[in-house]
């Protein structure tokens, strides 16, 4: 973290709005993008945002500054996300699933080449929302976000390796979810 972060957050604990409203904007388009990476674009992803920044104001006098505020907020945003998805679980809906311009970098060079069109821009991510979580996470944060492995391990406090077996284990699952869609654009 660097300094400027870190004073910003002394003056935030210390009541400073604009520290926070700083910190804030900072990440708020980090937040946004993991959020609508875990749930698709829906009216819940803008709700679940804004408890993000709740929930880091709420909790900043034990935030220690071992992490950086962007792993904190996102690891906020990520079990907030979570909470989101067992709830849609619990009351047997579908996950809404509208068009975004995220666009995932399948390590499929092939495939990779055809993200260009829109209509397959959709496809992938539909595919992304129907991973099982503890996938789609890692998905979210490695090939839309672009943490690192070190960086992604901080934010689900797991091990590197475990990131890299779910990492590769999430790819296979988007694969084969594509693989139709694959052999019918090549």
């Amino acid at each position: 973290m660097d300094t400027n972060e870190i004073e910003l957050v002394k003056l935030a604990k210390a009541g400073n709005k604009l520290a926070l409203a700083s910190l804030i904007l900072q990440h708020e388009e980090q937040v946004v993008k993991t959020i609508t990476g875990m749930l698709g674009k829906c009216p819940e992803a803008d709700d679940i945002s804004q408890e993000t920044f709740v929930r880091f104001y709420q909790s900043l006098d034990d935030f220690k500054c071992k992490s950086g505020v962007g792993t904190y907020i996102t690891r906020i945003a990520i079990n907030l996300s979570l909470n989101e998805i067992k709830k849609r679980k619990r009351n047997d809906k579908f996950f809404s699933i509208n068009s975004d311009n995220n666009i995932l970098q399948i390590p499929d060079t092939n495939l990779s080449q055809h993200l260009e069109n829109d209509n397959l821009k959709e496809i992938v991510n539909k595919a992304v929302q129907f991973l099982e979580p503890k996938y789609r996470i890692v998905i979210v944060l490695k090939l839309i976000d672009g943490y690192s492995t070190k960086e992604i391990s901080e934010i689900l406090n797991i091990r590197k390796s475990s990131v890299l077996t779910r990492l590769s284990r999430a790819q296979e699952k988007l694969r084969n979810r594509l693989k139709f869609y694959k052999e019918g654009l090549l």
